[in-house]
């Protein structure tokens, strides 16, 4: 009966004490739950890669002759960087080269004189701007082009002396694609490219400068892919 009536009376003691003992307890703290990486693209950081394609010629021959425009094959390759701001607009500028097959096509024009333009390589600096949402890059582009090409005259067969007004081995691009990144340091693209190496007319033979002026064109589609050295981060927490 006494351990009975001790137990007792220590558990009504407890009950007055421990609302005393938990006021003076600090606040428990809140644990914030713990951050989830979610995945974005950034743009911004270096890139070198390489691409193939067609060329399709737009020339206007002298004297109103057109030459070969068949589709040529080309191979090559591209270095760049680009830099994301605003956040879904890029900013970039690209350095290009595509070697092309060989188009030995003359165009014989009046006197019975062929001239060949062996076009072998297309080169291009240009700047570009794109619009990005995810994983993709909508983007437009422009700037400085280079032929890498050799001109010919022949008479019946014969190599003939000439001179022309310009060399048209400097020009102008402009072209659009649409660019994907498909993993944190590979992207992939699609590619239309257009180059103007302007007209050109004969100096000599003397004759030849009546027949008006040619004009180079060079129209093109590529694939691509790019090795990215990113600068701005693959992922970030939220």
């Amino acid at each position: 009966m006494k351990k009975v009536l001790i137990a007792s009376a220590i558990l009504i003691s407890l009950d007055a004490v421990m609302p005393a003992l938990a006021a003076d307890l600090p606040p428990r703290r809140y644990t914030k739950a713990p951050a989830v990486a979610t995945s974005i693209y950034n743009w911004t950081g270096f890139y070198i890669g390489g691409h193939i394609g067609g060329a399709f010629s737009g020339n206007n021959g002298f004297a109103g002759t057109n030459s070969d425009s068949n589709g040529q094959f080309l191979g090559g390759v591209q270095i760049g960087g680009d830099y994301q701001f605003a956040p879904n607009w890029v900013v970039g500028i690209e350095g290009q080269f595509s070697w092309l097959g060989n188009n030995n096509n003359g165009v014989i024009i009046p006197g019975g004189f062929v001239f060949n333009s062996n076009q072998r390589g297309l080169g291009s600096v240009t700047g570009r701007l794109g619009y990005t949402w995810g994983p993709a890059l909508l983007y437009v582009k422009g700037g400085y082009a280079f032929s890498d090409h050799s001109d010919s005259l022949s008479l019946n067969g014969s190599s003939a002396a000439f001179a022309l007004d310009s060399s048209h081995h400097d020009g102008f691009t402009v072209g659009a694609g649409l660019e994907y990144m498909f993993a944190q340091n590979w992207s992939a693209k699609v590619e239309y490219q257009f180059y103007d190496f302007g007209k050109t007319n004969f100096i000599t033979p003397a004759f030849l400068s009546t027949l008006g002026s040619s004009r180079n064109e060079e129209h093109t589609v590529k694939v691509g892919l790019n090795y990215r050295f990113n600068l701005g981060g693959q992922s970030v927490a939220q």
